[in-house]
């Protein structure tokens, strides 16, 4: 999938194609993280559920400090302690009670207790138990209050996804793709991935989108796993709000309605720290694509994917710079930013003919800022 791009001042930003399948996703687990080396479709996969992807870094920092968000808001400054006092609050609003059955050996888990936990839920999984042969999975894949056992492990996820527990269902679709603990079986691990994401569980969403994009290449593939993705994304996955963006801008064929809030799905992946998303979302302000050009946020977004270390954003700084383009031109900078990039590979012609159209005074002195922020690193 390729974003067509304009031409400004002499300025072209290109982001090489990225493909949705063709990216491989870190995140922890509500347990452990699981990582998953190689799979099947070669597809990336998330691999935990009921959390954001990608916690923000340290580059947070840079959307706190009052500048406009990439959604056009202006973070409040609140309202100060002693502004309050003497005030009446208003009253709390009354706990509802719960009157839903108690999982005494997760309430167990939840506050560390895995011995406690362990002892609780191996009877009700040996009975068949789904929830229980889940918990059990959990804490011998994670080691957590017993020895680590990932075969013993494996085999109460298998349990568990065949009672019909969702998450279950999709920790040992993981494994039957990866095939490393357990034998590889490509048809099992789609059903099983396809029941958890159907049953709501939001990783499992996005890795079904990205198997059916594997599958099916081309927009009916897109077709196919959007409503899966738009699920997912709207519970959070950051990797899936990237997806949901991405389809909006490149399908010429979706309701407008749809279209028009690519750039706001782009937005939330970016705000949740997904560099790739921060890359494309700073292209989209600079070239006004899928909304108004705004050279100052775009500038911002890419600062912040460069300074993460993101090499595309790296280079797409340096025009930035060179171009004065919402910032004000800055030579030793923009060089800085050239040397980071093309020591990682990223060639560029345009750059290099800037770099050594340069001074040697400037030259050095942009050398020397490269390997500062390297050692920063």
């Amino acid at each position: 999938m390729r974003f067509w791009t304009k031409k400004r001042h002499g300025l072209r930003i290109d982001i090489p194609p990225m493909p949705i399948m063709s990216r491989y996703l870190r995140i922890s687990t509500f347990v452990a993280a699981v990582a998953v080396a190689a799979i099947a479709h070669d597809v990336s996969a998330q691999t935990v559920d009921n959390v954001v992807t990608r916690p923000l870094s340290g580059s947070q920092g840079a959307l706190k400090t009052g500048r406009p968000q990439a959604d056009g808001t202006v973070p409040s400054a609140g309202v100060g302690v002693f502004d309050r006092m003497g005030a009446k609050l208003p009253d709390l609003p009354p706990e509802k009670d719960y009157k839903g059955p108690v999982d005494e050996a997760y309430g167990a888990y939840q506050r560390g207790y895995y011995l406690t936990a362990m002892d609780l839920a191996l009877p009700r999984a040996q009975l068949g138990d789904a929830a229980a042969q889940t918990l059990v999975a959990e804490l011998l894949t994670g080691g957590l209050g017993v020895r680590r056992d990932v075969k013993n492990g494996a085999f109460w996820y298998g349990k568990a996804a065949e009672g019909g527990d969702a998450a279950a269902m999709f920790k040992y679709a993981l494994m039957l793709i990866e095939g490393r603990v357990v034998k590889r079986d490509k048809a099992l691990a789609d059903e099983y991935m396809r029941k958890a994401a159907d049953a709501g569980n939001p990783s499992a969403q996005f890795n079904w989108g990205q198997i059916l994009t594997a599958d099916n290449p081309g927009p009916k593939g897109l077709k196919l796993a959007l409503p899966y993705y738009e699920k997912s994304a709207e519970q959070g996955i950051a990797d899936a709000q990237y997806a949901v963006a991405e389809i909006y801008s490149a399908l010429p064929d979706l309701p407008q309605e749809k279209k028009q809030l690519a750039r706001e799905w782009m937005a939330r992946a970016a705000h949740a720290g997904f560099d790739t998303a921060q890359v494309d979302l700073g292209v989209w302000l600079v070239n006004g694509t899928n909304g108004p050009r705004d050279f100052v946020k775009g500038f911002q977004w890419l600062s912040i994917a460069a300074n993460d270390g993101n090499v595309v954003a790296q280079n797409k700084l340096a025009h930035l710079y060179i171009n004065a383009l919402g910032t004000k031109p800055d030579p030793v900078e923009a060089a800085k930013w050239y040397v980071l990039s093309r020591r990682a590979g990223l060639a560029d012609p345009a750059l290099e003919d800037f770099y050594l159209g340069i001074n040697d005074d400037q030259q050095k002195a942009a050398i020397d800022a490269a390997n500062k922020f390297r050692r920063r690193r």
